[in-house]
C-alpha cells in the first residue's frame, strides 16, 4: 500500500432536507477559499422515502435520485475535481433499510430462502419465517375487522393493507372470489416466508439483527464475498471513475468480523484514505494491524473538553448536584442499572438469541449441568460486565492478549454475586477460545451485541440521567473521567497519528460544539450556574418536576440561548420531551406518560420566557466565558495532530442540541459572507457570494440570524480562517511536526508544533483572560481589531535557517 494523500481539513456537509448535490456543488468555491482539502459527505445512495440522514440505504446499487442522481454526483465531482478538492463518502456496510421499498429485501420476501439475496441479510431463518412488526394491532385483530386484502400486482400478488403492500410468494393467491374471506386470508399469510406481526413483537421476536434496537433497519453479511461484492459494487465503480477520494464506514462495530472486512477493503480500494466511526473506551485504542488511517475522532473531542475542564468547579457543582436531586454513586453505577434495563427491555430479542445460541453451544452432553436460568444469568451478567463496545476475536484466530485479558476480568466481575460462576466461566470460555462452529457463532454475535448494549444504555439511556454536569454526557466520553491534565494531553496527543480525524460536532454529537463549551463553562464558574440555579426555583412549575430533570433542563438552555431568536422555548420543550423519553425513568417512546411530559415542557417553556425579558444572574458571565471556550476548542482542534473536520455551519457558532435540532437549515451565503469580510486574506481567490446557497428549505428549526462582524461567530470564522489557511500553506509541517504542550503560568496551556520550518505556538488561557506581550514571531491570530481581547494567540516563528 502506498502512502494515501491525507486531507488538510474535511468540511461535513448533510445530505437531504433541501440539501443536494447541486446545493454541494455551488458550495465549492467558499469551501476550497477557506481552505478545505475534502468535501465530506452523509451517505449518497438511496435510502428510504423521506429519509433525513441517508443511513437507512434501501439500494446500494443506486446514487439516490432525490440528491440529483448519478448525473448529479458525477457533476459535483467534476467541480470538485477542477477545483482540487476531494470527496470522502460515508457509508453503511452494517446494515440496509428493512423497508418495503428494499429491492433486495422485496426479493427475499417473495421468494424466501431461495432468493438470491436471501444470504445478504442477517436473518434467523432457523427461528422459522421472517418476523415482519409492521402492524398497528394483532394480525388476528386486524383480520377480524377485515383489514386486509389480497391482491394481484404488476410485481406480482401481495398481501395488502391501507398503508403497506407485502410481496406474496408465487402460487399462494387464491382464486379471485376467496381473496377477501377471512379463512383465505389466513391460509395466504401462513404460506409465506415471513409473518406479520403486531410493532410491539419486535421487543422479543424479530428474527433479523438489526442495528442496535431500530427494528427499521437489518444487518448484512458483508463478511459473505458475494454480499461484499453486491454491497460495495457501486463505491469501487466511483472510485475507478476518480470521482471519491477517501471512506467513512459506519458503525464498524456491528460487523461480524471488523478486521477481516478492513483487509478485504483494503485490498479493493488500494491507498485511498478510510477512516471509520468507531467509538473508544479509556485508554483503548484501534487495534494497530488495521489498515485505516484512523478514527472520525470522537475521542479527540472528549480530549479536548477534558483538558478544558476544571476539576476544582467540577467539584463544587457535584456537591451541590448531589445535594439537591439527592442522586448518590457514579456515573458507572447509573450505566449498570441501565444495562440490565436495556438487555431486557430494548434488546430483549437479541438477549433471548444468544440465550439460544449458548444453550446450543453448550450442547447435549453438558446440557444437564447448566439449567435454563443460570444459563440466562450467565449471559446477562457477562454482556452487563463488558465495558467496551466489543473485542475482535476471529474465526481460527487466536485472541490477543489484550482480549484474553479483559474477558478474564469481565468474566471475574461477571461471576460476583451469583450462586455459582460456574456457568459464567463456562460461556467465558466460549467467546475466548471457541472450538466448535456453535461456540463460534455464540462468539460472533456476542461481539456485535455488546456495542449495541453499551451504547443504548449508555448514550441513550444513562447519559440522560446522570445529570450532573452534561458536558460530559457526550458521545464517547465518560461523565466519572471528566477531566485531563495538560500532560495527559500532551502524552496523548505524542502518540495520535496525523491522518486521524479530529472533529468537534457531527451529527450524532449530543449537542454541538459552542453549547458543550457552554457547559464547561460552568465548570469554571459554578456560583454562577448555582444563580441561575436559584433563579429557576422560582419559575413556574419548578416544584413539579423532578430536580434532576430541571438540573439538566437548565444547563440545555444555557447551552442553546441565543439572543434574538424566537424558537428557543419550543426547541427545548421538544429536545426535553426526547430527553425524558431517553432517560425512561417515567416516560419511554412506546409508553410515553403525557403527564410528567406536560409538566416538564411547561416548566421548559416557563424557564426560557423568564430569559427572554432579561438574562437572570450569571448567565451573560457563562456565556462569555463560553464563548472563550470555544475559541480555544476551535484552535486546538486546527493545531492538534490530525485532520480537522469542520461540520457543516459550524464556522460560526453553532448552539443545537442533539437531532432533530442540529439539522436546522445552514445559511451557507451568511457564513460564507462573514468569513470572507472578516478574513479576507485568508481566501485563495475570488467568490461570488451570489452563487453560494443560502438556507435550504428544511422541516427542522429556522437557521440562525445572520452574524455580524464583530460577534463571537465572526470572531471564531476569522480563526478558523487562519487555522485553515496555516494548513494550507504548510500542509507538511503539520503532518510531520513534534507536539507538546506546556504550562507556561497558571491556568494556560501552550500548545506547540515544532519542525524544520518552523514551529507553532497555541497559546490560551483557560480562565478567559486576555494575553499580553508580543511574541518575537509572526502573529497569525489575532488579526483583527475586535479580536485583540481574545483568550488566545496563535504566533508562527520561523526555523532561523
Amino acid at each position: 500500500m502506498t502512502a494515501p494523500t491525507l486531507p488538510r481539513a474535511t468540511y461535513r456537509l448533510q445530505l437531504r432536507e433541501g440539501v443536494d448535490f447541486d446545493t454541494a456543488r455551488r458550495l465549492v468555491p467558499y469551501l476550497v477559499g477557506l481552505g478545505i482539502s475534502h468535501l465530506y459527505l452523509s451517505p449518497i445512495f438511496t435510502a428510504a422515502s423521506g429519509s433525513t440522514h441517508g443511513y437507512d440505504v434501501t439500494d446500494p446499487s443506486e446514487i439516490d435520485p432525490s440528491l440529483g442522481g448519478r448525473e448529479g454526483f458525477e457533476a459535483l465531482a467534476r467541480d470538485a475535481r477542477a477545483a482540487d478538492l476531494g470527496i470522502i463518502l460515508d457509508i453503511v456496510p452494517n446494515h440496509t433499510a428493512f423497508h418495503l421499498e428494499n429491492p433486495w429485501l422485496r426479493d427475499v420476501l417473495r421468494h424466501g430462502q431461495s432468493s438470491r439475496y436471501a444470504r445478504h441479510f442477517d436473518i434467523d431463518w432457523a427461528k422459522g419465517r421472517l418476523v415482519l412488526p409492521f402492524l398497528g394491532e394483532p394480525f388476528e385483530d386486524m383480520l377480524e375487522a377485515g383489514a386486509f386484502r389480497l391482491e394481484d400486482s404488476d410485481s406480482g400478488p401481495q398481501l395488502a393493507t391501507a398503508h403497506f403492500a407485502v410481496p406474496m410468494a408465487q402460487g399462494t393467491l387464491p382464486s379471485e372470489e376467496m381473496r377477501r374471506d377471512p379463512e383465505a386470508i389466513r391460509d395466504a399469510h401462513a404460506a409465506q416466508p415471513w409473518r406479520l406481526t403486531h410493532w410491539e413483537y419486535e421487543r422479543d421476536g424479530v428474527t433479523h439483527r438489526r442495528f442496535f434496537n431500530v427494528t427499521g433497519l437489518i444487518g448484512m453479511r458483508v463478511e459473505d464475498e458475494a454480499v461484499f461484492e453486491d454491497m460495495h459494487a457501486l463505491l469501487f465503480d466511483l472510485l475507478d471513475e476518480g470521482l471519491v477520494q477517501g471512506i467513512r464506514l459506519d458503525h464498524i462495530d456491528g460487523l461480524a468480523d471488523p478486521a477481516a472486512y478492513l483487509r478485504q477493503l483494503r485490498g479493493r480500494v488500494d491507498d485511498t484514505p478510510v477512516w471509520i466511526e468507531k467509538i473508544l473506551t479509556g485508554d483503548e485504542t484501534v487495534p494497530a494491524s488495521w489498515p485505516i488511517e484512523g478514527t472520525t475522532g470522537y475521542e479527540a473531542a472528549r480530549a479536548i473538553s477534558r483538558v478544558l475542564t476544571d476539576a476544582e468547579g467540577l467539584g463544587r457543582l457535584d456537591e451541590v448536584w448531589r445535594r439537591e436531586t439527592g442522586r448518590e454513586g457514579s456515573f458507572h453505577d447509573a450505566l449498570l442499572t441501565a444495562k440490565h434495563e436495556v438487555i431486557r427491555q430494548e434488546l430483549a430479542a437479541e438477549l433471548h438469541q444468544l440465550i439460544d445460541m449458548a444453550r446450543v453451544a453448550v450442547g447435549p452432553e453438558n446440557a444437564l449441568e447448566i439449567g435454563d436460568e443460570a444459563l440466562r444469568e450467565a449471559i446477562i451478567a457477562l454482556l452487563v460486565a463488558f465495558p467496551r463496545y466489543r473485542t475482535y476475536s476471529a474465526s481460527g484466530e487466536a485472541p490477543s492478549d489484550e482480549d484474553r485479558a479483559l474477558m478474564e476480568k469481565v468474566a471475574a466481575e461477571a461471576g460476583e454475586g451469583l450462586r455459582s460462576d460456574a456457568a459464567v466461566q463456562r460461556i467465558a470460555g466460549y467467546l475466548t477460545d471457541p472450538d466448535t462452529p456453535e461456540e463460534r457463532a455464540l462468539q460472533c454475535r456476542f461481539q456485535q451485541v455488546t456495542g449495541a448494549l453499551l451504547a443504548k444504555a449508555h448514550e441513550d439511556t444513562a447519559g440522560f440521567r446522570w445529570n450532573r454536569y452534561i458536558a460530559a454526557n457526550e458521545v464517547g466520553a465518560d461523565p466519572d473521567e471528566p477531566t485531563m491534565t495538560p500532560e495527559e494531553l500532551s502524552g496523548w496527543l505524542q502518540r495520535r497519528a496525523p491522518s486521524e480525524m479530529t472533529l468537534t460536532s457531527t451529527h450524532d454529537t449530543k449537542r454541538s460544539e459552542d453549547a458543550r463549551m457552554r457547559l464547561v463553562a460552568v465548570s469554571h464558574l459554578p456560583e454562577a450556574f448555582l444563580a441561575l440555579w436559584e433563579h429557576s426555583e422560582d419559575v413556574d412549575g419548578a416544584q413539579e418536576i423532578d430536580p434532576n430533570l430541571r438540573w439538566y433542563i437548565l444547563q440545555t438552555l444555557l447551552a442553546m440561548w441565543e439572543e434574538g431568536r424566537g424558537d428557543v422555548a419550543e426547541r427545548l420543550g421538544q429536545h426535553v420531551e426526547k430527553a425524558m423519553r431517553e432517560a425512561k425513568e417515567v416516560t419511554t417512546w412506546t409508553h410515553q406518560n403525557a403527564e410528567a411530559e406536560a409538566a416538564a415542557q411547561r416548566f421548559a417553556t416557563a424557564l426560557a420566557e423568564s430569559w427572554g425579558g432579561e438574562l437572570p444572574a450569571g448567565a451573560a458571565q457563562l456565556m462569555t466565558r463560553g464563548e472563550a471556550l470555544s475559541l480555544a476548542q476551535a484552535a486546538l482542534k486546527l493545531v492538534m495532530p490530525g485532520v480537522p473536520d469542520i461540520y457543516q455551519g459550524t464556522e460560526v457558532g453553532a448552539f443545537q442540541l442533539t437531532d432533530p435540532d442540529n439539522r436546522m437549515a445552514v445559511d451557507f451565503r451568511a457564513i460564507a459572507g462573514l468569513a470572507m469580510r472578516g478574513a479576507p486574506d485568508c481566501f485563495a481567490g475570488e467568490v461570488s457570494l451570489d452563487d453560494i446557497p443560502g438556507p435550504a428549505d428544511a422541516d427542522g428549526p429556522d437557521p440562525e440570524p445572520a452574524p455580524d462582524l464583530d460577534s463571537f461567530a465572526g470572531r471564531k470564522a476569522r480563526l478558523i480562517c487562519a487555522g485553515l489557511s496555516q494548513r494550507r500553506q504548510r500542509p507538511g509541517f503539520f503532518e510531520t511536526a513534534e507536539t507538546r504542550i506546556e504550562t507556561p503560568a497558571d491556568g494556560q496551556l501552550l500548545l506547540i508544533r515544532e519542525g524544520g520550518e518552523g514551529r507553532l505556538e497555541l497559546r490560551i488561557d483557560r480562565q478567559g483572560r486576555s494575553l499580553s506581550g508580543t511574541p518575537e514571531g509572526e502573529r497569525i491570530w489575532p488579526k483583527h481589531e475586535a479580536d485583540r481581547d481574545a483568550p488566545l494567540r496563535l504566533d508562527w516563528f520561523p526555523s532561523a535557517g
